[in-house]
């Protein structure tokens, strides 16, 4: 592993400590919950819709879970601000693993991608696309 993998992994913990946008916001747009019930993960999301209705204005997440998973939460937060649900929704998990900056063993990748799946999820909800209670990364 060379020098830029340490500072990825530096970042990660980073997030994990000290995460960016924890908490609840006070009148979301939508909210959404899930969990990856094989490490034991769960976030919930909150989004704000500007007054377009399609730009985020705000994001929070709250939730207990692995490095991983929170520090991937963390990231996407800030990450969405100021993009829009159509570029939430185009999101894939290369995109979290290239905002992560390290290699995700298949075992990790559910950890990963569960804030990303919650927020898509919640915004398919939102425009009466999809109708669950709970996003599971068992699907």
């Amino acid at each position: 592993m060379g020098l830029g993998s340490d500072m990825y992994r530096q970042q990660i913990l980073d997030h994990y400590k000290n995460p960016r946008n924890y908490g609840e916001l006070e009148d979301p747009t939508f909210s959404h919950v899930g969990e990856n019930p094989m490490c034991g993960d769960e976030i919930r999301m909150d989004i704000r819709l500007d007054e377009d209705d399609e730009t985020i204005n705000a994001v929070a997440f709250s939730g207990d879970g692995c490095a991983i998973s929170q520090a991937s939460a963390s990231m996407l937060s800030s990450e969405l601000t100021g993009k829009t649900v159509d570029e939430l929704l185009e999101m894939d998990r290369d995109d979290v693993v290239d905002m992560l900056g390290v290699d995700i063993s298949p075992m990790r990748i559910k950890c990963a991608v569960l804030a990303e799946k919650v927020a898509q999820d919640g915004a398919e909800i939102y425009r009466g696309e999809l109708e669950v209670e709970k996003t599971t990364t068992e699907d």
